[in-house]
């Protein structure tokens, strides 16, 4: 791309300059913006929702599918891998064939596939809905910020708006610990996937009446072959890593990561090359933009990986039913909310390097609480501890996400919006899978080193798969030995709490310096990063 168009990026256009974009949006008044956002979170409060969701239902999953620890990473995390390889693809379709329309064509689909994973009769079958669910998300999520683009011109509202885009993540998630706890004790597992298909219809519905249509006027046609190769990129490169922390270091590890890094370096040679590529690489050169992608990334790496394990700690390890573990982890959640409106304010006092940077700090704190969690009687920590996590991740995202969507011009937002729900998704898929592939092989080798007294080698190797398996493990053996192999499992898993944990914090750390670095220098108000 040019360099004309990277000075476009960072100077925006004066006022009275002519407007050579058919679908820049004239200054809106009224409540039909508001009530058309209103339609837009719809689906990014289901995915959030999901996400908790099936978090909590994982004991009812082993439970009635017997899946293997291999396969419950997987029902849990091929939703994220699909919706990552695919998102760039569907925000440059957005792009050409309209925003509204590709939200609405995923509703319909994402309703379907919420059918199929609700009566999966097999693990299998499980993995495939969810990833039949991943390819329907994708198409959800870079419509979603992009349209919100194109319903606030104006740039305060449009802060306004973004924060209320971004909070729903964390009230998706605050709710949905509570609805899935009400629906587990009373219903069986798939009415965790029902709940979605009336939030599709109501989308179905009023997507049309309050958004209006919007894509880039000129599109170029979609590269097949670029579409190909950022999904070989996304999957394999994934899939390797996922393995490989797992503890598998067999070649077909490491070729696949391999593979995968491969396609990712000749798809970012193609888009080079291409007049209408899939990526805008020219927007990484705007530092805001870089920065605010790493801080999604980082920072939805963290919060998904503690997500996984931490509601499975509340139920299986402190012994909390479904209800009262989703009302443990509501205050964090709620918080995070409350910061992404907070931080407003704040945006007008402080400069976006040190606002984001202090977020990533205070979400850090939180896991290096984490750290310290005990056997028994951990369940204030851990409240404390999530709360701090939200709180940091509602001070960064929405300064980083309105930095992202400003960084763009507005035919180009889908694009841009993609790269950023891309961060997303795949910091989430990244998350479950390199901390819950942690979490799994620390547990299973500290189950496995357990030597106990009236348990045999197989019932160690079958309480060594998760934590629900050595729950039903100890009910088939002797009061003492069952007892003694559940404390055993239970210890093992906070073990790995506290490692995952420490692994994150890390992370956190890498984060803030990284954002530090790249916004050096950068003495503007956090506010004018959208001016």
């Amino acid at each position: 791309m040019s360099s004309q168009f990277v000075d476009s990026v960072e100077q925006p256009t004066p006022a009275s300059a002519p407007d050579a974009d058919q679908n820049r949006p004239l200054r809106r008044t009224g409540i039909k913006p508001w009530l058309g956002l209103a339609t837009l979170v719809l689906p990014v409060l289901l995915i959030s929702i999901d996400m908790t969701v099936l978090g909590f239902a994982v004991p009812y999953l082993s439970e009635a599918l017997s899946p293997t620890g291999n396969q419950l990473l997987w029902i849990v995390d091929i939703y994220g891998f699909m919706i990552a390889g695919l998102l760039v693809t569907m925000g440059s379709l957005g792009d050409r064939m309209g925003r509204r329309r590709l939200l609405m064509i995923g509703s319909a689909a994402f309703g379907a596939a919420s059918a199929v994973a609700a009566f999966s009769v097999s693990a299998e079958m499980l993995i495939l809905a969810r990833a039949l669910l991943g390819v329907a998300g994708a198409t959800l999520m870079p419509s979603t910020l992009s349209l919100i683009r194109h319903l606030f011109p104006d740039q305060r509202q449009r802060m306004i708006a973004v924060a209320v885009w971004a909070s729903a993540f964390s009230a998706g998630a605050a709710f949905g610990p509570i609805l899935g706890g009400l629906l587990l004790e009373r219903f069986f597992w798939g009415s965790v996937f029902l709940i979605n298909l009336p939030v599709m219809a109501l989308i179905l519905v009023c997507a049309p009446l309050l958004i209006s249509e919007s894509k880039d006027p000129n599109p170029g046609r979609i590269d097949v072959l670029s579409v190909l190769l950022s999904l070989a990129a996304m999957l394999l490169s994934v899939y390797g890593i996922k393995k490989l922390a797992e503890g598998e270091l067999a070649a077909t590890s490491w070729a696949s990561l391999v593979i995968g890094l491969l396609a990712g370096v000749l798809f970012v040679q193609r888009q080079r090359r291409l007049t209408h590529p899939l990526i805008d690489l020219s927007l990484f050169a705007v530092r805001r933009f870089r920065a605010a992608i790493t801080a999604n990334f980082m920072l939805v790496f963290a919060l998904v990986g503690s997500l996984f394990f931490l509601s499975q700690l509340l139920q299986l390890g402190y012994g909390m039913n479904p209800f009262d573990a989703g009302l443990a982890l509501v205050p964090g959640l709620a918080i995070s909310v409350l910061a992404s409106f907070a931080v407003i304010p704040i945006a007008k006092r402080c400069s976006l390097r040190g606002v984001i940077s202090a977020g990533i700090l205070i979400a850090m704190s939180g896991f290096v609480l984490l750290t310290q969690t005990p056997t028994t009687d951990g369940i204030l920590l851990v409240l404390i501890a999530f709360a701090l996590l939200g709180l940091g991740m509602g001070l960064a995202e929405t300064l980083t996400n309105d930095a992202v969507l400003t960084a763009a011009p507005p035919q180009r937002a889908g694009a841009a919006s993609a790269i950023s729900e891309t961060a997303y998704e795949l910091g989430g898929a990244l998350g479950v899978a390199v901390l819950g592939s942690v979490l799994t092989f620390g547990y299973r080798t500290g189950v496995q080193s357990a030597e106990l007294e009236g348990v045999s080698g197989s019932a160690l190797d079958s309480a060594s798969e998760t934590l629900g398996t050595a729950t039903a493990a100890a009910q088939d053996l002797e009061p003492a030995a069952g007892e003694a192999l559940l404390a055993a499992a239970q210890s093992a898993f906070v073990d790995g709490v506290q490692l995952t944990s420490g692994i994150a914090a890390g992370i956190m750390a890498l984060a803030a310096a990284t954002v530090f670095v790249l916004l050096r220098g950068d003495r503007e108000k956090a506010s004018a990063a959208a001016k």
